[in-house]
């Protein structure tokens, strides 16, 4: 799905600081946007880091609310960089372009080298933006309702326990099954090229409104992933008598562990994420190009 673009005035910065690249690449970014005539905006953690000799005008994201202020964030990282913007961004629809400064980089489809290229083509609003679904989880675990949002997935796990879980489905109140496994895992269809591929699960395309669940080991074959519609409401409870605490993963970097009468509530979120892409990108070939997709062993 694509939406109105426009010629962007301002744009925010948010990057992986650990990595050497990112800075080595900070400067020619800030000189390209004053180039531009840009509004620049950096994060508070960009901030903190900059070195004494830095000497470029720039404002500092202090708030969530500043990404109203930018036209659009300029992620540099890997994915699990924009994993982490995308949380902060939430619902106030600030378009996000990737830069990947890693070998893998699947969320994040811009490379270094063809990085100030695509940089001009947003400046000249030659881009395209596309809606990713969102995932909104609700936790009932005894102490008020927690809610998380997951672009990739929530997955639901044994934690320390060596035992294996019995969690039952539902979906609009409706049983589905009960699942005797390690986990189960809860994802987008951009979730669903992640952790879910792993488990079994079938790859969908970016911009669709589904959710897939992947069982994680089952304890029986018959229990294989399936795909359920964005206007579900799905409903995880366990079994289980246990004392162990269950872990709750969102996105891989969030982790909550919960008592085993807790119950979980996962649902479409009220907005989505606005990804920048391009004509020429072709989703099928950066599967072919990172994850080997469609190719014949052996190289052949």
């Amino acid at each position: 799905m694509s939406t109105q673009i426009k010629k962007p005035k301002s744009l925010g910065i948010w990057g992986n600081t650990d990595k050497p690249r990112f800075w080595e690449l900070l400067a020619p970014i800030m000189d390209w946007a004053l180039d531009k005539k840009l509004t620049t905006f950096i994060t508070t953690r960009i901030h903190g880091k900059l070195p004494k000799n830095f000497n470029y005008d720039y404002h500092v994201i202090k708030s969530a609310d500043d990404f109203y202020k930018t036209d659009f964030l300029l992620t540099l990282g890997g994915d699990g960089t924009i994993l982490s913007v995308t949380r902060a961004v939430g619902h106030r629809k600030t378009p996000i372009l990737g830069v990947h400064l890693g070998e893998l980089g699947f969320l994040a489809e811009v490379t270094v080298d063809d990085m100030f290229n695509r940089l001009d083509m947003v400046t000249a609003g030659n881009y395209s933006l596309h809606k990713r679904m969102i995932l909104k989880g609700e936790i009932i675990n005894g102490n008020g309702p927690q809610i998380f949002y997951a672009l990739n997935d929530f997955v639901i796990d044994r934690g320390k326990s060596h035992r294996i879980i019995t969690m039952r489905l539902s979906a609009n109140d409706h049983y589905v099954a009960d699942y005797k496994a390690d986990g189960l895992i809860i994802a987008t269809p951009t979730g669903s090229t992640a952790y879910s591929l792993s488990a079994g699960g079938p790859i969908m395309i970016p911009q669709m409104n589904a959710m897939v669940v992947s069982p994680v080991s089952p304890h029986t074959l018959s229990l294989r992933p399936i795909v359920f519609p964005s206007d579900q409401t799905l409903e995880i409870k366990f079994l289980d008598d246990a004392t162990d605490e269950i872990a709750f993963a969102v996105d891989g970097q969030v982790n909550e562990y919960l008592n085993p009468k807790s119950k979980i509530f996962i649902q479409k979120a009220p907005f989505e994420i606005c990804m920048i892409t391009f004509k020429d990108s072709n989703y099928f070939q950066t599967l072919s190009q990172k994850m080997g997709w469609g190719n014949r062993g052996g190289g052949n």
